[in-house]
């Protein structure tokens, strides 16, 4: 019936289950503040060493079907939250390894499935009351940071506070009037080799690489005009010959051009602008003029950075050579021309705190340590961004995974049938939360989470992992608290991608396609 070649998987439940539960396996190890790092090497050969799940998933080229679900769910959490990859693809790794089990004891996948789809729907309605605040404004430093601290601390321990106040002052002052249309985006990274992370700085506005080409290296209050153009003479598209009989005709052609160059930036220098910004080159006559007007001049060839730079000093891109209206001019506190880390930087900043953009200026030995505290970064400014949708918080520290667990356990002793199988192995996965959180910090997984058991059972619902003794702590009291849409979203989507998985059963693999088949090197090197 199918072409030569295809092939029929048998027990593919099982088979998917087991890729999934590697893929899971991959990831599980790198939870957390003591998350141990994977070094990956991409098929450029490029080397990342992080315990970043979102990073290490996109690296991989997984070629397994049902691992490539679990990828697309870590995607999936990645762009609706921007943060736990992690702990969306660990539960649902979890979920599957727990029904294999029911499977080997004889339940078919259609009771499981049954059973995760209700305690799905009862996890999320206990998440509901699971909130122990509220952020009040968002625009306070002081409200979002503790959420932006446990974002941080899960990459960088040890520089939680101070990258995590440095990621809330960012965000509040590129926050608009209405927070909601809040962009991560207008939060840009620049990293700069040298000195420590805690060297790392906030510019209220926006930081190139860039020198500047007029003498003037700074400016206070600097009124600014962007152009897409060069600054030049104009010239005609088509080409002309100019015909000239003697000397005084040759001084009056390049007096001319003088004096348009003169009259163009004597009236942009009228309008009140000291700063010129160009996406292209200044002529040699330009930059004369401009350095006897007292401007500074300087080349932004990107024009993605032209955009972000026009937005955050408010000016309009002009496309001609002309002066700007008054709408048209930026406005910026200072200009400066800085020397860091051996490179040479161009920074626009602003005084007063609600500049359209912020810069988080990142310094550090390596790059990897550069490359995680951007991504440690990302994840704080992701969490600013669901507290603008959704303001509550709930315990971290796995508080709120062995609660789950201990309230689908009561669940499913109120069930009838074979699907409270399933609701009691969904409400025991909760527990490789806080078990991964204890084995990495180098503590028995098992013993934690029984002693997490017996204090939630006596009431004490942010009882959390402590990472530094093996013991408990208060999560709440001691701030570590999570935004509660990121655990509902999580456990939304490791609940459909275990479905899912569980609802395959056959895989038929066609035939590759057609064409030569690739020799292989030696047979190439011998030609």
């Amino acid at each position: 019936m199918l072409k030569d070649g295809s092939a029929m998987v048998d027990e593919p439940v099982l088979k998917n289950i087991h890729a999934c539960k590697e893929m899971s396996k991959i990831t599980a190890s790198s939870m957390g503040p003591y998350g141990l790092n994977k070094m990956v090497i991409n098929h450029l050969g490029k080397i990342f060493v992080t315990h970043d799940a979102g990073t290490i998933l996109n690296e991989l080229e997984v070629e397994h079907p049902a691992a490539k679900l679990l990828v697309m769910t870590a995607k999936a959490m990645q762009e609706e939250v921007g943060d736990g990859t992690n702990f969306t693809v660990t539960l649902g790794g979890e979920f599957l390894y727990h029904a294999e089990s029911l499977i080997r004891m004889g339940l078919h996948a259609s009771d499981i499935i049954e059973g995760y789809n209700k305690a799905g729907k009862k996890a999320l309605e206990i998440c509901e009351t699971l909130s122990h605040a509220r952020v009040l404004d968002v625009k306070r430093v002081a409200d979002v940071f503790p959420a932006i601290k446990t974002a941080v601390a899960s990459k960088m321990y040890g520089y939680e506070d101070f990258l995590g106040t440095l990621v809330a002052e960012a965000c509040v002052n590129a926050c608009p009037a209405n927070p909601k249309s809040f962009n991560v985006d207008n939060i840009r990274v620049i990293k700069l080799d040298g000195e420590g992370v805690t060297s790392s700085a906030l510019v209220r506005g926006f930081v190139i690489h860039r020198t500047v080409d007029s003498t003037v290296k700074h400016l206070k209050n600097a009124k600014m005009a962007i152009y897409s153009c060069s600054v030049d003479v104009p010239q005609t598209e088509g080409k002309g010959t100019a015909l000239m009989e003697n000397a005084e005709q040759l001084l009056a052609y390049s007096k001319n051009e003088e004096d348009v160059m003169q009259q163009v930036i004597e009236s942009i220098a009228k309008t009140g602008c000291n700063c010129i910004i160009s996406n292209s080159n200044f002529g040699d006559l330009a930059l004369h003029f401009i350095e006897r007007s007292g401007m500074m001049a300087m080349k932004c060839p990107s024009k993605f950075e032209l955009r972000r730079l026009s937005a955050a000093v408010g000016a309009n891109v002009l496309a001609r050579l002309e002066p700007p209206t008054k709408e048209d001019l930026g406005h910026c506190d200072n200009v400066d021309q800085k020397y860091l880390g051996g490179k040479t930087i161009c920074v626009f900043a602003q005084d007063h705190d609600d500049s359209k953009l912020s810069t988080i200026v990142v310094r550090g030995a390596t790059q990897n340590v550069m490359d995680d505290v951007e991504r440690a970064i990302d994840d704080g400014v992701n969490t600013f961004k669901v507290l603008t949708k959704d303001s509550r918080l709930c315990a971290g520290a796995g508080a709120v995974e062995m609660e789950l667990q201990k309230e689908l356990t009561s669940y499913a002793e109120t069930i009838s049938g074979l699907d409270q199988y399933a609701v009691r192995k969904y409400a025991s996965s909760f527990e490789v939360v806080p078990r991964t959180l204890a084995t990495v910090a180098g503590f028995n997984g098992t013993d934690v989470v029984t002693e997490l058991e017996c204090e939630h059972n006596t009431g004490k619902k942010s009882a959390g992992v402590n990472i530094e003794d093996g013991g408990f702590l208060d999560a709440v009291e001691t701030g570590i608290v999570d935004s509660l849409a990121l655990k509902i979203w999580g456990i939304r989507l490791a609940t459909d991608v275990a479905v899912t998985v569980l609802r395959v059963d056959q895989i038929i693999v066609a035939k590759q396609a057609g064409g030569p088949k690739p020799r292989n090197d030696q047979a190439r090197d011998e030609e």
